[in-house]
């Protein structure tokens, strides 16, 4: 039987101190930065991948307890295992791992925690489904409930359905997080990707008040003459 205390051994024994010393420092863990306080071994998330597969089969509780880790690297794993469960659970299943995770929000509290699990756990369930948890969540007061709701609109852009995708970026089109912009912009550059049209037609009359981090990523893959009319745009609005 997997235990959480059987899996965190593994981990203590594939950590790494200067790995932990270059991902503490990435991931902005020092005081007053968006990941104060987080602990990491020092785990890269190729070798993490590799702990999936021999560890998928850990119930609820143990993922409960990694989740509620202080360690970085096992509420990773958590989420890993919880996606890789969805993937291939059924409806009764999946339905079981969504609830668990918007139970645990909490606990899914860097960027990568929840680029990792959002889109295929929570966009994954409600594929279809009413989005309106995802718009609780994109007007929440925690930053990460707010990256959660953007990116679990990455699968919807992946089917091609981008109306969900751009009312939750219109929701967070003023947010004052740097991390919301680059998530925002991002999804706004993967509806672009997929149709250059219904980009514009949202950027033309919100780039003059976008953030700019926001509006750089969404144009990121536009030809260079056009890129320089939103940003010159944007701009002349800012010197206003």
């Amino acid at each position: 039987m997997i235990s959480a205390t059987m899996i965190q051994k593994r981990l203590r024994q594939l950590g790494n101190r200067e790995d932990a010393k270059v991902l503490q420092w990435f991931f902005k863990t020092g005081p007053g930065e968006y990941g104060e306080g987080d602990v990491f071994q020092g785990i890269r998330v190729p070798v993490l991948r590799k702990q999936v597969e021999e560890f998928s089969g850990a119930g609820e509780p143990v993922l409960l307890e990694l989740l509620h880790s202080a360690i970085h690297e096992e509420r990773l794993l958590a989420l890993m295992i919880m996606v890789r469960q969805f993937e291939r659970g059924d409806a009764a299943g999946r339905a079981r791992l969504y609830r668990v995770y918007l139970a645990n929000t909490d606990r899914i509290n860097n960027w990568d925690l929840v680029d990792a699990s959002a889109p295929q756990v929570v966009g994954g369930y409600l594929l279809d489904k009413s989005r309106k948890p995802l718009y609780r969540l994109a007007r929440s007061k925690s930053l990460w409930e707010r990256r959660i709701a953007m990116l679990a609109a990455f699968t919807f852009i992946r089917n091609g359905e981008f109306t969900d995708a751009l009312a939750i970026a219109d929701t967070l089109l003023h947010d004052r997080e740097d991390l919301i912009h680059k998530a925002t912009g991002w999804m706004l550059r993967e509806v672009g990707k997929r149709d250059t049209a219904v980009l514009e037609s949202f950027l033309e009359p919100r780039c003059r008040d976008m953030p700019r981090t926001m509006l750089r990523y969404a144009i990121e893959r536009f030809p260079e003459p056009r890129r320089q009319v939103y940003l010159r745009a944007g701009t002349t609005s800012r010197r206003k």
